[in-house]
């Protein structure tokens, strides 16, 4: 990813026990992300929150279930970002419960690699 380009923020909220088959489906879209090479994604996940079902769920640490909201945040050129959601468009239509697909355009100031351990 270049900075100075056109660069756009995919964030798709779902909760923590959403499946795609038995994968994650946060999961299944970041390494759908990495595969497609985007520049980075990263899993955010919440301590409170509600969608459009209105039920609030929260993390209360004598609770059995894990079901919290979760934030997967994209980020790439503009153009990639588009293309990225028209592949996984239908697995987030197909999913049983609900889920919040947003784009924003942001400004990439510094997109620098590390350096793996191994070196």
């Amino acid at each position: 990813m270049k900075t100075n380009t056109p660069s756009s923020l995919l964030r798709i909220f779902i909760s923590s026990t959403d499946h795609l088959k038995q994968e994650p489906l946060c999961e299944s879209i970041v390494f759908a992300a990495k595969n497609e090479g985007l520049a980075g994604a990263t899993v955010i996940k919440g301590i409170l929150g509600y969608g459009a079902s209105s039920v609030i769920h929260s993390y209360k640490f004598w609770e059995v279930t894990d079901k919290l909201p979760v934030i997967i945040e994209i980020v790439d050129e503009e153009e990639k970002i588009r293309n990225f959601y028209e592949t996984i468009r239908p697995k987030l239509e197909s999913m049983r419960y609900g889920c919040l697909v947003t784009i924003e355009n942001v400004e990439v100031l510094l997109f620098k690699s590390g350096k793996s351990k191994k070196e």
